[in-house]
């Protein structure tokens, strides 16, 4: 058994489960304790049964409930060292497991690939988790796609991938200027023709399940990130076993099968 569910996906917050018959992590905890717990409840899972969480970056939204999630379960997180050196909750020291970016580490039956993306953080990572011979990949916060983010993803069985903000709704948003010329930067985050882009690439290469997440509630829409993917895949790629769906922002997801 391999699985993975989306509880929460969006620029208000994030966190994701991934589960095999021995081991439960959660992937970042950008929403609060109680909604980890109401989502993992929803899903028919308990909060006790979380072995450990994993940080891609310092984020709010990564990290939003971690200090409460610490006081109240002894759970281990993980992180690199410049991630936990930026994070403005207190998480008791023995608590805090160090991993290395771009080297493997374990968590009971999971290897995982902690790999870099290019964001405005500390030292910001997405991660490629393996069971057996299965792989879910998960890379959201990415100001601009690279040759070695594909590498990384390419081989996946499911990949969730984000798909933040139109242009053109982000042009004419309220957003002050600055904040949209960080979202477009290099550092900032990916749009939907990026994410198109992205996954097109993916498909030619054999990945044909994916998950849309992360997106902006101001600057997108989910029909829209949608059928910007579908546009692109229909002009560039054939593939009539390519699943994808886009992240709910409130509440989890169906649990998807990998293995």
């Amino acid at each position: 058994m391999f699985k993975f569910c989306n509880l929460y996906s969006g620029s208000s917050g994030n966190c994701s489960l991934v589960e095999t018959e021995n081991t439960k992590i959660l992937v970042d905890a950008g929403v609060t304790s109680k909604k980890i717990r109401e989502g993992l409840e929803t899903i028919g899972k308990s909060i006790n049964q979380i072995d450990a969480v994993i940080i891609t970056h310092e984020h709010s939204d990564h990290v939003k409930g971690l200090q409460v999630l610490c006081k109240n379960n002894n759970i281990p997180i993980y992180a690199n060292s410049h991630t936990f050196s930026m994070m403005k909750q207190v998480i008791p020291e023995e608590q805090k497991k160090y991993f290395n970016t771009n080297e493997y580490f374990e968590i009971k039956d999971l290897r995982i690939y902690p790999f870099s993306i290019p964001h405005d953080a500390a030292d910001p990572c997405g991660f490629s988790i393996y069971h057996d011979k299965n792989k879910i990949s998960i890379a959201t916060d990415i100001g601009h796609m690279e040759n070695k983010i594909i590498d990384n993803l390419a081989g996946s069985d499911y990949i969730l991938l984000e798909s933040n903000y139109e242009p053109n709704m982000l042009k004419c948003s309220r957003y002050p200027y600055q904040l949209k010329r960080r979202i477009l930067g290099e550092n900032g985050h990916l749009s939907n023709e990026d994410a198109a882009n992205t996954i097109s690439t993916l498909v030619k290469l054999g990945v044909s399940n994916f998950s849309l997440g992360h997106l902006s509630e101001e600057n997108n829409l989910p029909e829209l990130a949608y059928q910007t993917v579908m546009e692109e895949i229909m002009r560039n790629t054939y593939s009539d076993k390519l699943r994808l769906n886009v992240c709910d922002r409130y509440k989890p997801n169906d649990e998807i099968d990998i293995a």
